[in-house]
């Protein structure tokens, strides 16, 4: 056995030990709000407002020994509130807007499905840490693409349209007579469908190396009836070869890209003179001991098991990280012939930047 000189003292490993229990407990626990989420369990919870594990069972049909394990786990862990004299669980309103209503401004639940695709593909980052190669996106467990998708989703729905287009200069009213408009790397096309919707007159165009992920944008944007003024391309961000554009988007991408050097100075050749590019990143201080927070710890972890693997699965493979910050990207930017970078917008976990020619 190791023996350490000093020995640490028991109250720093109590403490550490405790720490360490607390992360286990979200562990296992993040399971069950997959499990409430894809059976209802929170929406019912709402619906019913104060129930007991029996009224929860029968508006959901699942069976009331689960339900009963279940509610006892999310009131250990203060998800649900538990009246010990009535023997009643309810879902607060704060929780019900993290867990359970999809249109809230801070509806979270879906990143849990993030952290199940990185539990499902363990072994492979594994592997990828032991050899050293990279780790493309399209390697990954399904579960990425849709978890990520949904997480996302929230943020864009809640500020794009109504925050980060109207922070750049001059945009809104270019689009609202008319613009064209790239969306890099734009997945299941969220961010761009949400465009669309918002500025008809204007025409966008979203770009994705991965076939899985076009095939669903596109029908996504026949189910939101935005076909009109929007196309789907399988294009990887130093390939797309199209010109004119107002406005190119690179919506949290920016950073997985081997060459986000090469990405930008492309697009600086695609955009019209008086082009802007929105850049929309994790939000991240320039130093490591500004990041040593949970948001840090979350992005760290995601940049660890996709972001820098799927960087480095690519030709330059920079591997700039998913904690890059503002001076990092500054730098990027400069070096691909932006003479501007600004500040536009920020969120707790965006920063959101205006690159200029």
């Amino acid at each position: 056995m190791t023996k350490f000189t000093p020995p640490p003292a028991p109250s720093e490993v109590e403490a550490f030990v405790g720490q360490v229990v607390t992360d286990l407990s979200a562990a296992f626990s993040g399971v069950l709000v997959n499990v409430g989420r894809k059976l209802g369990l929170y929406q019912a919870m709402v619906d019913l407002g104060t129930c007991t594990s029996n009224s929860l069972s029968e508006a959901t049909g699942i069976r009331e020994r689960y339900v009963r394990e279940w509610l006892a786990n999310q009131a250990a862990g203060g998800y649900v509130a538990y009246d010990a004299n009535k023997q009643t669980y309810a879902l607060p309103p704060a929780q019900a807007m993290v867990l359970a209503l999809e249109h809230s401004p801070i509806f979270m639940a879906p990143a849990f499905e993030v952290a199940a695709s990185f539990w499902l593909d363990e072994d492979r980052i594994v592997e990828t840490f032991r050899s050293g190669e990279g780790l493309g996106w399209h390697a990954h467990n399904h579960r990425l693409f849709c978890g990520t998708e949904s997480f996302f989703r929230t943020g864009y729905r809640t500020h794009l349209v109504a925050d980060w287009l109207p922070a750049l200069d001059g945009v809104v009213e270019r689009l609202k007579r008319g613009a064209r408009v790239a969306d890099i790397g734009c997945g299941h096309g969220a961010s761009t469908i949400l465009m669309a919707q918002a500025f008809p007159k204007s025409s966008f165009v979203g770009l994705d190396y991965h076939h899985g992920s076009i095939t669903t944008a596109r029908t996504r944007a026949v189910e939101q009836g935005v076909t009109g003024n929007t196309a789907f391309k399988v294009k990887s961000a130093t390939e797309f070869d199209e010109r004119d554009f107002d406005l190119i988007c690179f919506m949290d991408c920016l950073h997985d890209l081997g060459d986000p050097v090469g990405a930008l100075t492309r697009c600086r050749g695609a955009l019209k003179p008086d082009g802007k590019v929105l850049l929309v990143e994790p939000y991240a201080g320039d130093r490591l001991e500004e990041n040593l927070n949970p948001i840090g710890r979350m992005y760290y972890a995601a940049s660890a098991m996709a972001c820098t693997p799927n960087s480095l699965s690519q030709e330059v493979g920079l591997g700039l990280g998913a904690q890059a910050g503002e001076e990092r990207l500054r730098k990027i930017a400069r070096e691909a012939g932006f003479s501007n970078l600004r500040r536009a917008a920020q969120t707790p976990v965006n920063l959101i930047l205006e690159l200029t020619p």
